[in-house]
């Protein structure tokens, strides 16, 4: 292990069959953490080529149980993002290709994660409708595929458990922003789930892990290079992340904001417009639709007949959860406790920090600082403004939910907002 370490640092390329002798040594917990967090921040300085990175995707890939979907007839597409501050898209674009593409043979299967740090993850959103089951065996993942068109379960423990290691390592070490470690951990995953084509919603922005276009695309072009060698199709898109995607941030939050675009609601809004095309690049890259255009109004359709939800509530049924809670929102979980945040000034929002919103609703109970924290569903933000909007002073520019009103500090979510002042409006600096 020394000598792995030893030779990344010095910026030599590891072979394949070293990288797998690592990633078997994280797997069984024979080799150290602290060697593993060494080769880690290596890798993150100086990098890995095309070949050490399909290596290391492949190595983690097998380290654990591989989903065979070959039961399930047609093709199998997943979606992923590279996570954002109220990224919801999955619950919304799940339905809306089982809906369209089910009777041409295009299913959509996902396996989804849990929140960690001041992104929320999938799980935790769909956990929070009541009686909702997140983890489902291999058989009913498959028997659900079948009959819906659309399955998402939790990445049980037994598929990529090198993945799990190493990203408890990365997140402590400060190795996450990697592109060859982003690879291999986001490209295990989707080759364990077997899908034959996957659609990807690479982040940029204050928010995200790559910061600028540059870095997005390299990103992009890491992830491609991995599925084009696996036979897999994959589509990249480059998304913004400087402000939260919609307006809710928090789980429960989050299923109701889902369920107002499925029924109709918000249809002009960020993340019902990004829910949308990620939809219908899934289903030209599945063979349902030629075009862009031709894909767009099967989605507008799916939304407008009212199919889409009914296509969710059916998932949500499958997996023993409350469908009628996407109708009486009052049957979700809720927090006690709602305070009304306004503006210190009158202004236009310049910009919105959403990494210090996510972190912001972490502390809440929205989210995790670690895996062993216990998450509350009804804890949350609404966002009231977005980038470039015109407040008056005393105009809400957030909602939070909470326990208790102890929880908020006015002075810290409002250092998440630049205002340009109106021209006669003076303020602090710090706004």
């Amino acid at each position: 292990m020394y000598d792995l370490v030893y030779a990344k640092k010095s910026g030599e390329a590891l072979s394949g069959e070293a990288i797998a002798w690592w990633v078997r040594g994280v797997t069984n917990g024979t080799i150290p953490d602290e060697q593993s967090a060494a080769l880690l921040m290596a890798i993150c300085w100086r990098g890995m080529d095309a070949e050490e990175t399909l290596a290391l995707t492949l190595a983690m890939r097998d380290s654990g149980k591989i989903i065979d979907l070959s039961g399930v007839s047609g093709i199998k597409i997943d979606k992923h993002s590279t996570g954002g501050v109220g990224d919801k898209t999955t619950l919304v674009l799940g339905p809306i290709v089982a809906c369209c593409g089910q009777d041409a043979g295009l299913s959509c299967a996902m396996l989804s994660g849990r929140g960690l740090g001041h992104t929320g993850g999938t799980v935790d959103k769909l956990a929070s409708i009541p009686g909702m089951r997140v983890e489902l065996s291999e058989a009913e993942f498959i028997d659900c595929l079948k009959k819906i068109g659309f399955a998402n379960s939790s990445q049980t423990p037994d598929i990529c458990p090198a993945d799990r290691k190493l990203y408890a390592l990365r997140d402590i070490t400060a190795t996450v922003e990697s592109v060859p470690l982003i690879t291999a951990s986001v490209m295990s995953k989707k080759l364990a789930g077997g899908a034959d084509a996957l659609v990807l919603d690479i982040k940029r922005g204050s928010g995200a892990f790559m910061k600028n276009d540059a870095d997005a695309q390299r990103l992009a072009d890491s992830l491609h290079a991995v599925g084009k060698a696996q036979g897999i199709k994959v589509r990249a898109l480059i998304t913004p992340m400087d402000e939260p995607l919609g307006w809710a941030i928090g789980n429960a939050l989050e299923v109701m904001e889902s369920a107002e675009i499925l029924r109709g609601e918000h249809q002009d809004s960020d993340l019902a417009k990004l829910s949308f095309r990620l939809s219908a690049e899934m289903l030209i890259l599945g063979g349902v639709a030629k075009e862009l255009d031709i894909a767009n109004e099967m989605v507008s359709n799916s939304i407008k007949s009212g199919r889409a939800l009914e296509k969710f509530k059916e998932f949500i049924s499958f997996c023993g959860g409350d469908p009628a809670a996407l109708d009486d929102f009052g049957r979700l979980p809720q927090a006690p406790e709602q305070v009304v945040i306004p503006s210190p000034c009158s202004g236009t929002i310049k910009s919105i920090d959403s990494r210090a919103l996510g972190i912001f609703a972490m502390k809440l109970g929205a989210g995790r600082r670690d895996q062993s924290d216990i998450i509350d569903p009804g804890a949350g933000m609404r966002v009231h403004v977005k980038v470039g909007n015109f407040v008056e002073k005393g105009q809400p520019l957030f909602t939070v939910y909470c326990r208790n009103k102890s929880q908020i500090i006015d002075s810290e979510i409002l250092e998440a907002v630049v205002f340009i002042p109106s021209r006669n409006q003076k303020i602090a600096p710090r706004y």
